[in-house]
Order: C-alpha cells, then structure tokens, then sequence
C-alpha cells in the first residue's frame, strides 16, 4: 500500500490536497483506504467464487471471476500504458485506473448480495448500496491520501461498480436458500480479519512488467510527467498561409 502511495503521488506524506474532502484523522482514512487492498479484496474475491460454486454453479461462479478479471484487465492496462510509455491524460491527471477503488466497489456489493440472497429483494438491493458506499469511501480515500487523483478514483469506482452489477444482474433470480448464510458471513469476517493489512505488491508486478515490455530503464513518474509540456511546432493555418501570400503574388503578376 505504502509503494502505491509513493509510487501514484507527488505528496506522499498523505496530506489531502483537496481541501473540499472530508477532514478526517490521516490514520481513519488510511484504515479506510486498506479496505481496498489486493491483500484483502482478491481473498475474498476468490472466496465468493467459492462459494457460488458450492452452492449454485461453476458457471455463476466463472462468470463472477470473468467479469472481476475483465475490470483488473483494464486497470492493469492502464498502469502498464502511464509506467511504461506515460499514456496518460495529464488535463484530468490521470495515470491509470485506481485499484483500489476497482476492487472495494466490485467486491463488496457482490459479498453483501451473496450474504443477502436468502432475503427480500429490498434487502438485498441495500446490501448493495451499502457495498456500493464502502467501495466509493476507498477510492474518496485515495484521493484524499493523494495517492490518486479524482479521475483516477472516479474511474476505479466505476469500473469496479459495473463488473459487481453486471454479477447482481446476473445472479439476482438465483434460487434463495442454497447456502447457509451463518458459514458464508463467518468465513467472510474470518478472511476479512486475517486479511485486513496484508500487503500485496501489486504496483511493483505491474511495475516490473511495464519496464520489461517497454525497454525503459525506469517507470514514467507522475510528477515529472505533468512537468514535461509537449511542445511542437507552431504550424499557421493554411488559410492564414493564403492571406499572406496573396498580396505577394498579385504585385508579382
């Protein structure tokens, strides 16, 4: 977490750089911000492809996985794109997905919907609002920790929503009642506990591998990338060209 941190920000002492967020203790938003941690996220990721598994079909289960591996493909793309050749969009600040705000609003709308399923629809339906919030307080976090910017937050969010209510909408009609909810919700909070904190270096894999691809000696660096301004050749329109040609040709005739 700490890597990510250094790694996305030109501030990474964790002060927020925007002022307009929520003034919490830095320690409560860094408590926040692990929640969206791989260390986290994917075991229980992994455990909710389980379960669906156990209780349901490998088909619901493989399609959880494809959609989850279809968000951390786009978020790893555009990491890989900024670090190893600065693909970026410096107007929005933007140097690629984040992915912890993907992965806490793709997985925790989806373990609530799997905890809540024996329920009513209603229920069910604000389990998902509720893991909805959580992922988006992660990805607020991050920026305000400047570990990423808002565009970068704002677009983890929403991928990671789409892949969870591509799930839900998928799975909403699964029968009630094949799983007993007591082991689902203990063996969740049991990998929630273990977990919590557990670092995964994620962004020195993604790293690695974009240097290894792209030849580079070091990864593109958020801060001088936004330093470096492209400059090129100031080209006059063609028309302007014309106009400063005409009187030229008329007294040449």
């Amino acid at each position: 977490m700490i890597a990510d941190l250094v790694f996305a920000n030109p501030n990474p002492r964790g002060l927020n750089r925007y002022p307009a967020m929520p003034d919490l203790p830095v320690h409560l938003w860094y408590a926040i911000t692990s929640l969206g941690g791989a260390g986290m996220t994917l075991p229980l990721a992994f455990a909710i492809a389980i379960w669906l598994a156990v209780g349901y079909s490998w088909r619901m289960a493989a399609g959880w996985l494809v959609l989850l591996g279809a968000a951390i493909g786009v978020v790893t793309v555009t990491k890989l794109a900024f670090l190893g050749w600065g693909v970026g969009v410096k107007e929005l600040d933007f140097t690629g997905v984040s992915g912890h705000a993907m992965l806490s609003t793709a997985v925790y709308p989806v373990s609530l919907f799997l905890l809540l399923l024996p329920a009513r629809p209603a229920v069910r339906l604000i389990g998902v609002l509720v893991g909805l919030a959580a992922g988006i307080a992660v990805g607020l976090s991050r920026v305000v920790l400047s570990a990423h910017s808002p565009s970068e937050a704002v677009t983890g969010c929403l991928v990671g929503a789409l892949a969870a209510l591509l799930f839900v909408r998928m799975a909403w009609d699964a029968e009630p009642g094949r799983l007993s909810v007591l082991p689902v919700t203990v063996s969740m909070l049991v990998l929630a506990v273990l977990m919590h904190g557990v670092h995964v270096p994620t962004q020195r894999w993604v790293t690695d591998i974009a240097l290894k691809v792209s030849g580079r000696d070091r990864p593109y660096i958020r801060a001088k990338w936004r330093a470096v301004r492209d400059v090129r050749p100031s080209i006059a329109p063609l028309s302007q060209t014309l106009n400063t040609l005409a009187p030229h040709s008329s007294s040449d005739a």
